[in-house]
């Protein structure tokens, strides 16, 4: 069972997720991709990616196809994470997500993720640590610390999920996409036809209970990966001067078991724009000895 921090008093707590244990009774299954390894190789670790918000699963299939390119014999999971793609239905907070995402495979496998799904698999990694062999963390935060600012997204968090419901997910993909954070996007890269296929409600409930309003910073919790020993790849895009100063960061709090890789020519979603240098990082790191 996942780990709990206190919330500080003087911020309302995030609409409280499903009970933890209702989950152990009959939890929903996440909709899920499995890609074989291209090449009949000793079974190695799987390797688990977990998209980004209005994203799914199908998403990384770029990075997937570059990665097995030059490492024929790794197998990829990629699930659709609770409010997007097949698991639309499911509301689920981030601690519960990580539950669920754990599920997915029964063997310690690599998890990786971008944004929203970069913060599910530092979950994964802190619930369910049998379960992570290598992490990889691409733009991605552990959480925003200060109490007022955390305050300050997660009613903006609040406000967009009330536009997706009220908008619908077209409407709501254009305005998400028009932001700065994805200005170096091109619109052939964005996946548009595998985020039209999100339902609105789902995206809603993702950003009330899974956005970075709703995230308790975990930023202490980052020295257990280096008690652990465990590998951590981070990365961020060159462009997006915001994650890139947060990738120095979280390298940093991890420590020598971190290593930091910035895409060149980049922005935050480095894995859509630059798939062939994200699926070679990918490649060398998944299979260190």
């Amino acid at each position: 069972m996942a780990e709990h921090y206190s919330r500080p008093a003087s911020v309302p707590a995030a609409r409280p997720g499903p009970d933890r244990h209702d989950w152990q009774k009959g939890a929903p299954r996440l909709g899920c991709l499995d890609v074989p390894a291209v090449a009949e190789v000793p079974a190695k670790t799987p390797v688990v990616l977990l998209h980004g918000f209005t994203q799914t699963g199908r998403s990384w299939l770029p990075v997937v196809d570059a990665t097995q390119h030059l490492a024929p014999g790794l197998r990829f999971v990629l699930p659709d994470a609770p409010g997007h793609g097949l698991s639309a239905p499911i509301v689920a907070g981030l601690w519960e997500s990580a539950d669920l995402l754990a599920a997915v495979v029964p063997e310690t496998a690599d998890w990786g993720g971008y944004s929203m799904g970069g913060r599910m698999a530092l979950h994964v990694a802190l619930a369910h640590p049998s379960k992570v062999r290598r992490l990889v963390l691409i733009s991605t935060t552990a959480g925003i610390e200060g109490p007022l600012e955390r305050l300050a997204r997660q009613r903006a968090d609040e406000a967009l999920a009330d536009r997706a419901e009220a908008e619908g997910t077209e409407r709501f993909l254009e305005q998400w996409l028009s932001q700065p954070l994805f200005s170096t996007l091109a619109p052939e890269q964005a996946g548009l036809g595998a985020r039209r296929e999100n339902a609105a409600a789902g995206l809603a409930s993702s950003l009330r209970y899974a956005g970075t309003g709703a995230q308790e910073p975990l930023w202490d919790r980052l020295a257990e990966l280096r008690q652990r020993e465990v590998p951590v790849l981070v990365m961020a895009g060159a462009l997006d001067s915001k994650y890139s100063r947060l990738a120095h960061r979280l390298a940093r709090a991890i420590g020598p078991t971190a290593s930091l890789e910035i895409v060149a020519g980049a922005g935050h979603a480095c894995h859509l724009e630059r798939p062939a240098e994200v699926g070679a990082a990918l490649a060398a790191f998944c299979t260190e000895a």
